[in-house]
C-alpha cells in the first residue's frame, strides 16, 4: 500500500473488504469520516432542538414526532443521482438478489419505525433530563452488540472513551434544569421502559446495519449508503403513517397546528426542518457505519449529547454553567480517546501492509 493511500482500519474479524475505498489518497478518506461526523453531529442537534421545541410548543402525536424523523427520505435522491460514484472491484462472487436486498430493507424499515416511536413516547413521557440519561446508556448496548455480532474488540482506549462519553452525557442529563410534563406513576414507567428499549434497539440497529453491509450488500460505493437509508426511511415512513391513521392521531393534527404557539407556519416548519435534520443525522450514522463501525457510529452520537447544549445556547440563550462546560470537556475527551486509538489501528494495519509487501519481494528474489 502506497504511503498517499487509505490504510484499512482493523475491526478484528469483521474488517471490511481490503480493496475498500483503495483509490482514496489517506486525507481523502479522513475528509469522508469528517464530513459524516458533521452530518451526524450537526444533524442531531438541530433534529433534538426541534423535537424539543415541538413538544414546548402544543405539539402532541408522537406518530407525527415519530414520521418526521424519516418523512424527508426523497430528499437523498439528489445526492444519489448527481453525485457519481465509481464502484471498486469486489472480491466476492455472487451479490445478494433482489428479493434478499427488499427483505433487508423491510425488516430494518420495520425496526427503524419500531425504535423511533418508542423514542418518541418516551420524549413524551418523560423529563428531558431523565431521557437523556436513559439514552446514554445505548453506548453501553452497543458495546454488547459490538463484541458478540461484530466482533469488536475492545481495548483500554476504546473502554476509557465509552465510560467518559457515558459519563458526560449523565452529567448533562442530571443537570438538566427543565421539569418536564407532569405525568402519573405509569406512565413515567412506560417511558422510562420505552427509552430503556429505544436505546437497546437502536444500538442492535446499528450492528446489524454493520453486518448487512460487510456480509450481504458487499459493495463499496457510498451510493449504497443512500440506497440503505432511502429504502429503510422509505418502509419506516409507510409503518409510520399507518400507526398515525390506525391511532386516530391524524384526527387532531389540525387543532394542533391552530393551537401551536408560535403560528401555524412556524408548525410547518418546525416539522419540516426537523424531517430534513434528522435526514441529515442518519446518513452521517450509516456513512460512519459504512467506514468505520458501529461503535464508533455510535461513539459519535453520544458526543453530539454534549453538542447540542451549545445549540441550545444559539437557539434558547440557555446558560452555559459550569457543570455543561466540564461534561462538554469530558465528552470531547472520550471522542480523543477514541480517535486516537484509531490512529493506532492506522499505523498497525500500515505496518502490517508494508512487511506483506517486503516479505512478497524478498520471497520473488529467492
Amino acid at each position: 500500500m502506497r504511503n498517499n493511500q487509505v490504510p484499512i482500519l482493523k475491526k478484528a474479524s469483521t474488517s471490511m473488504n481490503p480493496y475498500l475505498f483503495a483509490k482514496l489518497k489517506r486525507w481523502q478518506w479522513w475528509l469522508l469520516v469528517a464530513v459524516n461526523i458533521a452530518f451526524l453531529l450537526v444533524g442531531q442537534a438541530v433534529s433534538v432542538v426541534l423535537g424539543r421545541f415541538y413538544y414546548d410548543k402544543g405539539g402532541n402525536s408522537k406518530w407525527m414526532a415519530t414520521i418526521v424523523q424519516t418523512a424527508a427520505f426523497p430528499i437523498l435522491f439528489i445526492p444519489y443521482f448527481f453525485i457519481p460514484s465509481t464502484e471498486i472491484p469486489s472480491v466476492a462472487t455472487n451479490q445478494p438478489s433482489i428479493i434478499t436486498l427488499s427483505l433487508i430493507y423491510f425488516v430494518l424499515g420495520v425496526v427503524v419505525a419500531g425504535d423511533n416511536m418508542l423514542y418518541s413516547t418516551g420524549l413524551l413521557y418523560l423529563s428531558a433530563s431523565t431521557y437523556a440519561l436513559i439514552c446514554a446508556t445505548q453506548l453501553a448496548f452497543n458495546a454488547i452488540f459490538s463484541l458478540f455480532i461484530n466482533k469488536q474488540k475492545f481495548t483500554i482506549l476504546i473502554l476509557n472513551s465509552v465510560v467518559v462519553l457515558s459519563l458526560a452525557a449523565c452529567l448533562l442529563a442530571v443537570n438538566d434544569e427543565s421539569s418536564g410534563p407532569g405525568v402519573s406513576r405509569g406512565k413515567y414507567i412506560i417511558g422510562f421502559v420505552t427509552t430503556l428499549a429505544a436505546s437497546a434497539l437502536y444500538s442492535l440497529l446499528l450492528s446489524l446495519m454493520q453486518v448487512s453491509f460487510e456480509k450481504v450488500i458487499k459493495k463499496e460505493t457510498f451510493s449504497v449508503v443512500l440506497e440503505m437509508q432511502i429504502y429503510t426511511s422509505l418502509v419506516a415512513t409507510l409503518v409510520s403513517t399507518i400507526g398515525l391513521f390506525a391511532s386516530g392521531e391524524w384526527k387532531t393534527l389540525h387543532g394542533e397546528m391552530n393551537a401551536f404557539a408560535t403560528g401555524r407556519l412556524s408548525y410547518v416548519m418546525t416539522l419540516v426542518w426537523t424531517a430534513i435534520a434528522w435526514q441529515i443525522c442518519s446518513v452521517g450514522v450509516v456513512g460512519l457505519i459504512f467506514v468505520v463501525s458501529s461503535l464508533f457510529s455510535n461513539v459519535i452520537s453520544t458526543l453530539s449529547l454534549a453538542v447540542t447544549p451549545i445549540a441550545a445556547v444559539i437557539v434558547f440563550h440557555d446558560k452555559m454553567n459550569g457543570i455543561k462546560v466540564i461534561a462538554l470537556l469530558m465528552a470531547f475527551w472520550g471522542f480523543a480517546s477514541y480517535s486516537y486509538q484509531n490512529y493506532l489501528d492506522d499505523i498497525e494495519a500500515r505496518k502490517t501492509q508494508t512487511d506483506a509487501v517486503e516479505n512478497l519481494h524478498e520471497s520473488s528474489q529467492c
